[in-house]
């Protein structure tokens, strides 16, 4: 067996460590509290008083308009100065919850706006209120329309993941840096990494496919009703 192709089967489990200790749940519970936040952020858009609409409007442009590393680096390496020390996974969480929540609102602002006003119409015409009308009959559509941009996102952040490296998260990437600190084989480290990030977002495309094709079947069937 070729020396590199060594190297990288005794380096695969410290990798798959990282993964599954760290960038898995990491990726997971970034994406579902940055879903709760853009949900809330898009609402606060469409429905919200003047003031909160501008703050929602701020957070947004703030996020957007600067890379994630820069947001990582200040959450970890600049909020001690202030005296807001943490540790380096709750930071990326916060760093990267952040980040997903901006986009995301968008995203869901869009779907939400794509529904046609008939729809609601129709929901007010049955005595609904503005909450049951946008959880019955306007959020069932936008979700539809929203979920291949959202797993878009979701893909997105298993790769950002590996900025989480730069904060010492012992992820897949970090894990890679160690080894190849020591070995001297960065090419053959950083190598595996990239096809483990790549064996990840391949399995989830193949289950957004499936999603999108869940949703598609639905979205006939409730047109075949009407």
């Amino acid at each position: 067996m070729p020396d590199w192709l060594l190297l990288m089967w005794q380096s695969l489990g410290p990798l798959l460590v990282g993964g599954i200790k760290f960038t898995v749940p990491l990726a997971l519970l970034s994406f579902a509290v940055g879903l709760l936040l853009a949900f809330a952020a898009a609402l606060a858009r469409l429905f919200g008083p003047p003031p909160l609409v501008a703050l929602v409007r701020f957070y947004i442009w703030l996020i957007r308009g600067t890379p994630l590393l820069v947001q990582l680096f200040v959450i970890f390496y600049g909020l001690p100065s202030v005296g807001i020390v943490l540790d380096p996974l709750t930071a990326a969480l916060i760093g990267f919850s952040l980040n997903i929540g901006a986009y995301n609102a968008e995203v869901i602002r869009g779907a939400i706006e794509a529904i046609p006003s008939g729809q609601w119409d129709a929901a007010y015409s049955l005595g609904m209120t503005r909450a049951q009308a946008l959880r019955r009959t306007v959020l069932p559509q936008a979700a539809r329309v929203a979920v291949p941009p959202l797993a878009n996102s979701f893909i997105a952040l298993v790769k950002d993941t590996s900025l989480a490296a730069v904060i010492t998260v012992p992820e897949i990437f970090q894990a890679a840096q160690r080894i190849a600190s020591v070995t001297y084989e960065p090419l053959v480290l950083y190598v595996e990494a990239a096809l483990i990030y790549l064996v990840l977002c391949s399995v989830l495309s193949s289950l957004q496919v499936r999603l999108e094709r869940h949703f598609s079947r639905h979205a006939v069937f409730a047109e075949g009703r009407r």
